[in-house]
Order: C-alpha cells, then sequence, then structure tokens
C-alpha cells in the first residue's frame, strides 16, 4: 500500500503544467482529486515517474452558464451537488455527483480527474453521453473541442493525446421541455455501479420527444451510448410503450460481463429496468416536475 517512488511537480501556471507534461516524455501522470490515482499508485498498478500536481493552478474550477454550461476540470464533486445552477436546471448532472462514492471523496474528487481516468464504472461518463457534451483539453498545440462520442476510447483511455490535459467540460445549455435523470444501483452507499442509467429527453411542442440521449454505466468496455434505445423514442409519445420498447433496446446494447456484481444476465435486466426508471423521472422533469 505503499507507492513507487516518484517526482513531485505543483506548477502554477497551466501553461507550465503543460510543457512538464510535454517533457516527462509521457512517464507523468497528471493528479486533480487524486481518488483513482493515488489508490492505482499505492497498489502499485500505476507506477508514474513523476506526478503533475494540477492543485495550485487557479481558475480551474468553476460552474457557469455561458451560452451553454461550463464545467472547470478541477471542479470538485461536492461544489456541482452544491452548485445552484446544477441543482435547478440540470438535475441528471446532480443526481450522478450526488452518487459517486462518499462525501469525503467528493470533497476532493473532480470532474475533470472522473472523466480523464475512463473508468467505464465511474458515472459521469454515461451522464455526460446522453448530454451530448463535450471535453475541452489544453497541450502545447493548443485548445482542442473533442465531442464525448469521439472522448472515450477503451478502458482507461481517451483520445487525450500523452501531452493534454482535460480543462472543461461543456454541456449544452437547458431547454424548456427539457429533463433527465440518472439511477444508480450499487451493492451499497459508496460502491461503484453494478448498473447506471442516464438518460435526458427534450419533447417538442406536442409533448413527443424531439431529442433523446441514454448512456449506460459499467455493462461495457467503456460508458456506453445506447443509440438504438434513443431512436425507439425519437418523435414518439413517451408513453409507457415507447419506455418500454426503449428500455428492451438499451438492455440488448448493453456488454455485461460477470463479475462479483452479478451474471451478465441479471445486469442486463437491471439496464432495462433503471433504463424504465430513467426515461420515466426525465420525462416528469421535462414536464415541470422534480
Amino acid at each position: 500500500m505503499i507507492p513507487a517512488a516518484f517526482e513531485y511537480e505543483a506548477p502554477t501556471e497551466l501553461a507550465e503544467a503543460i510543457d512538464r507534461l510535454a517533457r516527462s516524455g509521457g512517464e507523468a501522470k497528471v493528479l486533480a482529486g487524486g481518488q483513482s490515482l493515488i489508490p492505482l499508485m499505492k497498489f502499485r498498478l500505476a507506477q508514474p515517474a513523476r506526478i503533475i500536481d494540477l492543485n495550485r493552478i487557479s481558475g480551474l474550477a468553476y460552474v457557469r452558464e455561458n451560452g451553454d454550461l461550463r464545467i472547470g476540470a478541477l471542479t470538485r464533486e461536492s461544489d456541482l451537488e452544491e452548485s445552484a445552477v446544477i441543482r435547478d436546471r440540470y438535475a441528471i448532472v446532480a443526481d450522478t455527483a450526488a452518487v459517486i462514492a462518499d462525501p469525503i471523496v467528493r470533497n476532493l474528487a473532480t470532474v475533470g480527474g472522473n472523466v480523464a481516468h475512463a473508468d467505464p464504472a465511474n458515472d459521469h461518463p454515461a451522464t455526460l453521453l446522453a448530454l451530448r457534451a463535450s471535453v475541452v483539453a489544453r497541450g502545447p498545440r493548443g485548445e482542442r473541442v473533442i465531442p464525448i462520442d469521439d472522448f472515450f476510447v477503451d478502458t482507461f483511455t481517451t483520445s487525450l493525446a500523452p501531452d493534454e490535459i482535460v480543462t472543461e467540460i461543456r454541456i449544452p445549455r437547458a431547454q424548456a421541455q427539457s429533463g433527465g435523470a440518472y439511477i444508480k444501483l450499487e451493492r451499497k452507499v459508496g460502491d461503484f455501479a453494478i448498473v447506471g442509467v442516464a438518460a435526458h429527453l427534450q419533447l417538442d411542442g406536442k409533448g413527443s420527444v424531439a431529442t433523446a440521449g441514454i448512456g449506460l454505466t459499467n455493462v461495457g468496455p467503456t460508458a456506453i451510448r445506447a443509440r438504438h434505445a434513443e431512436e425507439a423514442l425519437r418523435g414518439r409519445a413517451p408513453d409507457d410503450r415507447a419506455i418500454a420498447a426503449a428500455a428492451e433496446a438499451a438492455a440488448a446494447e448493453s456488454q455485461p460481463v460477470a463479475d462479483l456484481r452479478g451474471p451478465a444476465e441479471y445486469k442486463r435486466d437491471v439496464v432495462r429496468v433503471l433504463t424504465t426508471r430513467a426515461l420515466r423521472r426525465a420525462v416528469a422533469r421535462a414536464k415541470g416536475g422534480k
């Protein structure tokens, strides 16, 4: 439980951090909240030669609406929970932050670290897929805005270049008659999900589904966007029949494997059940409910 030896650097400017990361030759890891990286180092599953700590860099922790919703990469999960903008207008994000680990972890963990770690069991990736978010990264070649559909490549692997740092998450501005929800089943409070489902809907003037977003947690090598389930809803009234069809499609698109959290068929049925519940809550919120 003791990490291997490493060098520690704590730059105070983002440009300095990027320069040090670029000059590390791939031997450095970026430290944000440390709630994933430090445990990996303690078990020696990660043994970086150098740690570049971002926590002394100002200007990377914020939540603000500026045409869209912008969340700084160093924003703590607890700050998302307490943000009035998040609670009032982006309930799906509040749902997600509230079920990540426990309060002690959420006081330290950052949204940027959660996303960059690309763990399929992490909760934010499915929600960001449902919301059609983007990830902003900075590197020696400048800033890059990466659509979330292009960000998660494989387990613990993203499309970030080795010398790029996540600086911001962008989420399309919440519109009238839209709503979303994230629901997670876990063995005990604070555990990783057996299954998590994020659902977001935009209704049109007739109350039918104009657009739908559905993301799945911990039932594949990455978080999964359930495109067939989304298509099952588009243009239809979000009634029980349409929701049931979408839930069946989401279950079929999931790729669970048997492990200590249960057999694959059990998890696939949990996807169906949680998709049903998340969609019903999303519909209620799109119609003005909580």
